[in-house]
């Protein structure tokens, strides 16, 4: 069985910064396997970042240089930063968690949290 809880999302206004957490529960795990998207209202749930079996992350193109995965292993943490936030970036955020190799397609995963509420607005 495997449990994700993300955390972390709120508030912020353009330009500004949020850290977003995932905490995987699971006897068995890799961080190779964690990945996230996100939904904004009236859209489809996208890619946003996930990493690779084979090693590194890839990000979706609306985020890459602005966004960053990091895992802390001991904590069973995955963390996305978030950086010069615009409003297109509301949506809520979900952590999920595959098997498989194919990290940008959302049907690989097995497993989703919850998700988190982002919202950038003046």
């Amino acid at each position: 069985q495997v449990q994700l809880v993300e955390s972390g999302g709120g508030l912020v206004h353009p330009g500004g910064s949020l850290r977003l957490s995932c905490v995987i529960s699971a006897d068995i795990w890799s961080i190779s396997g964690m990945g996230w998207f996100r939904q904004a209202p009236g859209k489809e749930r996208e890619f946003v970042a996930a990493n690779r079996w084979t090693g590194g992350t890839d990000y979706a193109d609306p985020v890459k240089d602005r966004f960053t995965c990091y895992t802390d292993r001991p904590k069973k943490t995955m963390y996305l930063q978030m950086n010069s936030l615009k409003p297109e970036d509301t949506a809520i955020y979900y952590c999920a968690y595959r098997i498989t190799s194919d990290g940008r397609n959302e049907a690989s995963y097995d497993y989703w949290g919850q998700g988190t509420q982002v919202t950038v607005s003046s």
